[in-house]
């Protein structure tokens, strides 16, 4: 019994060693035809290696762009047209800021949903009208406008009149 014993552990070390042997020198490697084994649809496409570089002549050279060939001077935006949406006023935005929401409170029925000094808006009620009232430096100062939700100007009435009356009010 021991000798039969002893012949499995020998056949089962040998077989091992066999199957370790035949595995890592690659006997069983998958596809040994390679991509050429696939059908020709599945095949990656060959290219061939001058049509991978591209063209030394400068025929097809990509164009610059106006912002990649002269950087531009970071400066403070130049004051909107003026009009009946916005009007500009001097000293920082800071400052502006401070003195917007200041008329806003003094002007009768309007509301301030909230205050983003960081941003430079007012959220405000007026006259059943929603609509920022927000605060922009520019080279002569601040400028103060109406914005409709969508980011334009605020064109309709009751954004005007308030225009209107904090120009009126700041202009003292």
């Amino acid at each position: 019994m021991r000798q039969s014993v002893s012949a499995v552990r020998v056949l089962s070390f040998a077989l091992i060693a066999l199957t370790t042997a035949v595995t890592t020198t690659g006997c069983f490697k998958r596809g040994a035809k390679g991509d050429y084994a696939l059908t020709p649809e599945m095949r990656p496409l060959e290219v061939p290696p001058d049509l991978n570089l591209p063209s030394a002549s400068g025929e097809n050279q990509v164009p610059r762009l106006a912002s990649t060939t002269a950087p531009a001077a970071v400066a403070a935006p130049a004051a909107p047209a003026v009009g009946n949406t916005g009007f500009t006023i001097p000293g920082s935005k800071d400052e502006a800021f401070a003195k917007v929401g200041t008329a806003l409170e003094g002007v009768q029925g309007v509301t301030i949903a909230s205050r983003a000094q960081l941003l430079g808006s007012y959220d405000v009620a007026y006259e059943g009208s929603n609509f920022l009232v927000r605060v922009v430096a520019v080279d002569a100062g601040a400028y103060v406008s109406a914005v409709d939700p969508r980011g334009l100007p605020a064109t309709a009435e009751a954004p005007v009149k308030l225009i209107a009356a904090l120009k009126a009010a700041l202009a003292k």
